[in-house]
């Protein structure tokens, strides 16, 4: 038996969230065209097979540790999410830059890549929607930054995926599964809910609002689920609630369409004034 932990990192909105998704084939966190969807280690579990994983007398588990996009804090909660990031790369046997090939490898990129082992692979993400030459610009601008290996894929088209997955079961060590074969995600079901929430609010609320939201599941009595929306201010308020609860009605109808059958979520918003810019409001939310 082979296991081991991958720590997926890079700036925000590069991907990392979709492609973590494509590895596994199911959905364990949630993406968005917006930066720091991802707040917290999301931790999902890829399970292969003898005949998969390249060791023909047992299977491989990887455990993936998906990270907030490391960027210039403006918040207390900003400089919380880089620290989250950066402590998931201790601990773990493979680090994974993810940087894009539309666009290039700036400062930010570089400024996460001087903080990687040597032995890191540089993922270059969304080939797909690279014109032209772009994504060969991309892999030899990488090959500046010191690392094993250089791949490029596509986390929306799956393209390149199967490589990169190769590349990481051979460097996982032996050694026992860290979860049983069912685990998929680590995260409790009521975190995945909040999260799913929070999702589809940023796909709905206007560009002003996304940064300022957070949720939590404050009742289960299944099938109903309450969940709280937080935001900073009482005009946020407003627009998370929409005319006529417009904004809720379409975040419940999306969020109970990625849940069982029956399910009842009822969604409530609540202020709390600038909890990003206090730690002890954030930490309460589990962040």
């Amino acid at each position: 038996m082979r296991s081991g932990f991958v720590a997926l990192v890079g700036r925000p909105n590069v991907g990392k969230s979709t492609l973590l998704n494509a590895i596994l084939g199911t959905k364990v966190a949630i993406t968005s065209d917006k930066p720091q969807t991802t707040r917290s280690q999301v931790r999902g579990i890829l399970h292969l097979p003898p005949e998969q994983g390249g060791d023909p007398d047992g299977g491989t588990q990887v455990v993936f540790v998906d990270t907030p996009g490391i960027h210039k804090p403006r918040t207390a909660l900003g400089e919380h999410l880089n620290d989250t990031a950066a402590d998931a790369l201790r601990d773990v046997d493979v680090v994974c830059l993810v940087v894009e090939a539309p666009g290039p490898i700036g400062p930010g990129d570089r400024w996460v890549a001087a903080r990687l082992p040597p032995d890191a692979i540089v993922v270059v993400n969304k080939v797909d929607a690279a014109r032209g030459d772009a994504t060969l610009e991309r892999l030899a601008e990488a090959a500046e930054i010191p690392a094993a290996d250089y791949v490029p894929v596509s986390a929306r088209t799956g393209e390149g995926v199967d490589t990169l997955v190769r590349l990481l079961v051979e460097r996982m060590p032996e050694g026992p599964p860290f979860y049983p074969d069912d685990v998929v995600r680590e995260s409790p079901d009521e975190v995945w809910v909040a999260e799913l929430v929070r999702e589809q609010l940023l796909a709905v609320t206007r560009d002003e609002v996304p940064h300022s939201i957070a949720t939590r599941v404050t009742e289960w009595e299944w099938p109903r689920i309450r969940v709280e929306i937080l935001v900073e201010r009482d005009s946020q308020k407003g627009i998370v609630i929409g005319k006529g609860g417009s904004v809720l009605k379409e975040v419940g109808t999306r969020v109970r369409a990625q849940l069982p059958e029956g399910v009842y979520v009822e969604l409530a918003v609540k202020v709390d004034k600038d909890w990003q810019r206090r730690p002890e409001s954030f930490h309460r939310l589990g962040f």
